[in-house]
């Protein structure tokens, strides 16, 4: 995989610049920026993202009108193919200052778990919080399997670059495998909620910035260190964690409460 930096980013900060990687597996460019660096590209987020949701009949859920202006949005990611055309993205929201902040509690109000979630965001909330949110991939992308693993490794990189130490999301249940690929543990004993409609299972997700290699498949695990490499993000998972073996096990027990 090549990856090319178009700006540098501070160690302490995103900066104002725009990050540009090329991801050979999904054969696309990914760009990093926030709404008001590249509002044109913004804009091409949001077109592709409601396009998806309109499709499957869960635009409410993307909350169009609320985050068009990009005042949420500290940070999004999209992937343009050889052609120039955007074709997939995600945004993330945070760090959050308090747990009320998440979006998470809004699809658990009123269902089991929702204290629990409430409870389980707060305590980790002084290390660094960000929420990915609206994640899409164009429905005739081509490698779209290999885009949807590249859009779950930007929920580490958003996390690092943004100074949180979690990266946090609700994914349909049926896409858990993919994001466990990548790192991603599932939160623990939080029922699945019919979010954004009956048709799905919605659950939460962990991703872990300083414990991800422990449960990472070895080819996901390669191309996060390589694109956070360079980027400039330092290495900040303990060596017994590297391996998924021993205390990495335990790690794994205590990332999902």
């Amino acid at each position: 995989m090549t990856v090319e930096v178009i700006a540098v980013v501070p160690a302490n900060s995103l900066g104002r610049g725009v990050l540009r990687y090329y991801d050979r597996q999904s054969e696309c460019a990914f760009f990093a920026s926030q709404p008001d660096v590249r509002p044109v590209l913004w804009n091409r987020y949001l077109g592709g993202a409601l396009e998806v949701y309109r499709h499957f009949g869960v635009e409410h859920a993307l909350e169009y009108d609320a985050v068009a202006d990009g005042r949420s949005t500290s940070l999004f990611f999209v992937a343009v193919d050889s052609a120039g055309e955007v074709v997939a993205g995600v945004r993330l929201q945070g760090p959050y200052a308090d747990a009320g902040q998440a979006h998470a509690l809004v699809e658990w109000r009123g269902h089991a778990g929702e204290n629990d979630l409430r409870t389980m965001i707060a305590y980790r909330i002084s290390e660094g919080v960000v929420e990915a949110k609206g994640a899409w991939v164009a429905r005739d992308a081509t490698h779209r399997s290999e885009l949807s693993a590249a859009i779950s490794r930007t929920v580490l990189h958003g996390a690092r670059l943004l100074g949180a130490r979690y990266g946090f999301a609700t994914v349909a249940s049926y896409t858990v495998a993919r994001h466990r690929a990548c790192g991603a543990v599932p939160a623990e004993r939080i029922p699945a909620v019919p979010y954004p409609d009956e048709r799905y299972q919605t659950v939460p997700l962990w991703w872990d910035t300083r414990g991800y290699q422990a449960f990472a498949e070895e080819p996901q695990r390669s191309l996060v260190e390589l694109e956070q490499e360079t980027f400039g993000i330092p290495g900040a998972c303990p060596p017994e964690l590297r391996r998924g073996t021993g205390r990495g096990r335990e790690a794994r027990h205590r990332h999902g409460r």
